[in-house]
């Protein structure tokens, strides 16, 4: 079975546009893993305007199956992960003003830069994994950085799925299996839904974990937390 990370970043913009603690993001994260969750995500910003950086050391203690935090490795965003230790980091290479993750890593460009910062966070026992694009070109320059896993960046898929263009699927199985032939994991985000889920699940190769947030929070509105994390969940068996 394919792992669900949930990203709890929304939780966060909620909780931050009235101040206070409401909703608790903590006890959020705890019934996230109670409703049978196998993962809690997070993408903290340099401007901290979901997800601050106090929450990543504040989950820590509550998060008791994979901690995920994702980010773009300035400086900042290297000590806080060094500091944490989660189960998982994931590298973004995302704009400091970027509303979303709009982009993979060019990994030949900066294979360098990668292979440094991954062996860090290595040496530290912290699984890592890199975003990028459905090219293999750069699935192959990924192999070169040391990196455990890699996470395909599905926004391009999830758009064309939409549109009825279900061959928007092949770049992805392609990259998958070629991963898994050079050693790396796979990993999967960025617009999955409960609409596409199933289909990418069963067309991709090896998939590992997904991490999926605006969707799910959106879905759950209507739908209520607990149903659409166990929604899910089936989709992914």
């Amino acid at each position: 079975m394919t792992k669900l990370s949930v990203n709890i970043n929304k939780i966060a913009t909620l909780r931050n546009s009235r101040g206070g603690n409401t909703p608790n993001l903590l006890k959020v994260a705890e019934d996230i893993e109670s409703f049978g969750g196998q993962g809690i995500t997070i993408h903290p910003r340099p401007d901290e305007r979901h997800i601050r950086y106090q929450d990543a050391y504040d989950l820590k203690s509550i998060v008791q199956t994979e901690y995920n935090i994702e980010g773009n490795p300035i400086p900042k965003f290297i000590e806080l992960v060094l500091a944490v230790k989660p189960t998982q980091v994931t590298l973004v290479p995302d704009a400091e003003d970027a509303i979303t993750s709009n982009a993979g890593w060019d990994t030949r460009k900066h294979k360098g830069f990668l292979k440094e910062v991954i062996s860090e966070f290595k040496q530290n026992n912290i699984r890592t994994s890199i975003f990028v694009d459905p090219v293999l070109e750069v699935i192959e320059g990924a192999a070169q950085t040391g990196t455990d896993r890699i996470e395909l960046y599905t926004e391009e898929f999830a758009s064309e799925f939409a549109k009825g263009n279900k061959k928007s699927i092949q770049p992805y199985a392609d990259c998958a299996q070629l991963a898994i032939d050079m050693g790396l994991g796979v990993n999967a985000g960025h617009d999955l839904s409960l609409d596409n889920i199933q289909f990418f699940k069963e067309n991709i190769p090896g998939l590992l974990e997904v991490s999926i947030g605006h969707a799910l929070i959106s879905e759950s509105i209507y739908l209520g937390l607990e149903n659409v994390v166990n929604m899910y969940l089936h989709r992914l068996k």
